[in-house]
């Protein structure tokens, strides 16, 4: 147990430092509970990590310094972040209590700034991402505008999409017979509903689809572009990145891809759970996966970030709405032809063409389209998400097996006292122990645990690029890499997109590519995911 000297230390720090959301401390705060890693030598103090009787994870000063003897013993504390000057404050051994001089210092200090949940309203002036960010959504609307007014469409499956449309809007539900020009309907219930919309709107025609995806191309930016303000990763120059890519521009505005309505959804899904909207997220979550299932990848990340927010009780209840949008989206083709339904609409087991192969057209076909191929991929898939999960997610919580023990050691305590006299007691301090995520912690566990996804499948066609183009700049400035490394692997990946057909070459480098910002997310140092502040008194929808 820490002496009273160290907790009043940490008073001070806390105090004295916490002065913004932005602050960076001078030592590296390692807030596993209940451990003791290192000490850190600075030029001014000798501090000691770990974790604090009732503040949970802090910083102290050493005992051979504040503790070690009853007379007092004047310390300094060289206490910097970015956004204050260094304050040296003298504590004395033993005390209980800041000296008088010290607390009128760490009040100097704290009135230089406002407190971290005072958020006063920022202007256009004082947040530049703001302003860049409506700038560069109108010069992306006028550039989208002048490509469909000047570059030619290229048909691919546009047409095939409207006549699936038309034999289901004909009264067909058996999906063996819902088909088009490049093969049978693959997709769930979701897509046939949202493209009879399409064409209920366009009347089947590109011209007018053209349009309606170029507003569906600028909504999505804006969703992204307002994922980028609100998470403090990306600088502001940086987010031109997010319009320079010509093969997404193709995708949406010329190919007209349901790629672009699927990932739309799920960033709108990713902005409310941002914001603890996690049964409202989850929803709109799973309607995007009625679109295409591509965007499944991003479950294992979702799922431990609900049982990281929410107890089990509220996990399982967001499930069920998921669950319940599927089976309400699906209900006119599992009423009628239900193993036509599941067996085409979510078939896990498709193989690809091998020509249309963005990221491993370098694989002899064979050996592309064996099963041992999958087989290899899946197993990597699944090591690696358990180990980003283990070491990376979860480090906070002593890792992914102790973090899943004590929620289920939470599960028993909470129902074995369900019924009991404190049962009430119990339930109003569970409520309070739920933690809330920070918005950096849940966008970079979601984009990562998709990217994982992205580097281990086994084909990637060209629209797929839509899938992780918008993550790439968030991914990149989380890696430990210089800026100019960063733009260099940015432009990288956008050239690979854009060779035309794929090559040996190009594939490789693509996958090498891949796996150079995979290594970069392994070494990113890792943030703190929970708010330190307490939560706010309304419940988190």
């Amino acid at each position: 147990m820490f002496s009273d000297t160290w907790i009043h230390v940490w008073e001070w720090i806390q105090r004295a430092c916490r002065v913004c959301k932005k602050e960076k401390w001078v030592v590296h705060v390692d807030r596993n509970v209940g451990e003791v890693w290192k000490q850190v030598q600075t030029p001014r103090a000798h501090f000691i990590l770990g974790p604090s009787p009732y503040f949970g994870p802090s910083i102290f000063l050493s005992s051979s310094y504040a503790c070690s003897t009853a007379t007092p013993t004047p310390v300094h504390l060289n206490c910097v972040c970015r956004h204050t000057t260094p304050v040296d404050v003298k504590m004395q051994g033993g005390g209980r209590r800041l000296k008088s001089t010290e607390t009128m210092a760490v009040q100097s200090v704290t009135q230089s700034a406002p407190p971290p949940r005072s958020r006063p309203t920022t202007t256009l002036f004082e947040n530049p991402k703001i302003a860049f960010a409506a700038a560069l959504l109108f010069a992306d609307a006028v550039l989208v505008f002048l490509i469909i007014a000047f570059v030619p469409y290229t048909k691919i499956d546009w047409d095939a999409y409207m006549s699936q449309v038309n034999g289901f809007l004909g009264g067909e539900r058996d999906y063996r017979n819902l088909e088009g020009d490049t093969g049978p309907l693959v997709y769930p219930a979701g897509f046939l509903y949202i493209y009879s919309a399409f064409h209920y709107v366009t009347g089947g025609q590109v011209y007018p689809a053209q349009i309606l995806f170029g507003v569906l191309y600028i909504i999505n930016l804006a969703i992204v572009l307002a994922i980028y303000v609100k998470t403090d990763v990306l600088p502001w120059w940086a987010l031109c990145l997010l319009s320079l890519s010509k093969r997404i521009h193709s995708i949406f505005v010329l190919r007209l891809f349901n790629d672009c309505v699927a990932m739309t959804l799920l960033h709108a899904a990713l902005l409310l759970l941002m914001h603890r909207r996690w049964n409202l997220g989850l929803i709109l979550f799973s309607v995007a996966v009625s679109v295409k299932m591509n965007v499944l990848l991003y479950a294992p990340p979702l799922l431990l970030l609900m049982l990281k927010a929410m107890d089990i009780g509220g996990v399982l209840l967001a499930l069920a709405g998921a669950a319940l949008v599927q089976i309400l989206l699906g209900l006119p083709f599992l009423v009628s032809h239900p193993v036509a339904y599941i067996s085409r609409a979510f078939n896990l087991g498709r193989v690809f063409i091998h020509f249309w192969s963005v990221n491993f057209k370098f694989i002899p076909e064979p050996v592309f389209v064996s099963k041992g191929f999958a087989i290899y991929l899946l197993a990597a898939h699944l090591i690696v998400l358990a180990l980003f999960a283990h070491y990376r997610w979860c480090k906070h919580e002593g890792g992914l097996h102790n973090f899943l023990h004590s929620r289920y050691v939470f599960m028993r305590l909470r129902f074995a006292l369900f019924f009991s006299s404190s049962s009430q007691k119990f339930g109003k301090s569970s409520s309070s122990s739920i933690k809330i995520l920070t918005k950096e912690h849940i966008v970079t566990t979601m984009l990562v645990g998709n990217f994982i996804g992205i580097v281990c499948a086994r084909s990637l066609h060209y629209q797929f690029y839509s899938w992780y183009f918008y993550s790439l700049p968030h991914l990149l400035w989380i890696t430990p890499y210089p800026t100019l490394l960063r733009l260099i692997l940015f432009v990288g990946v956008e050239l690979c997109w854009n060779i035309y057909p794929s090559n040996s070459l190009s594939s490789v480098l693509l996958l090498c590519l891949h796996l150079i910002i995979l290594l970069g997310l392994w070494f990113a140092p890792p943030e703190y995911p929970y708010v330190d502040n307490k939560p706010p008194s309304r419940k988190d929808k």
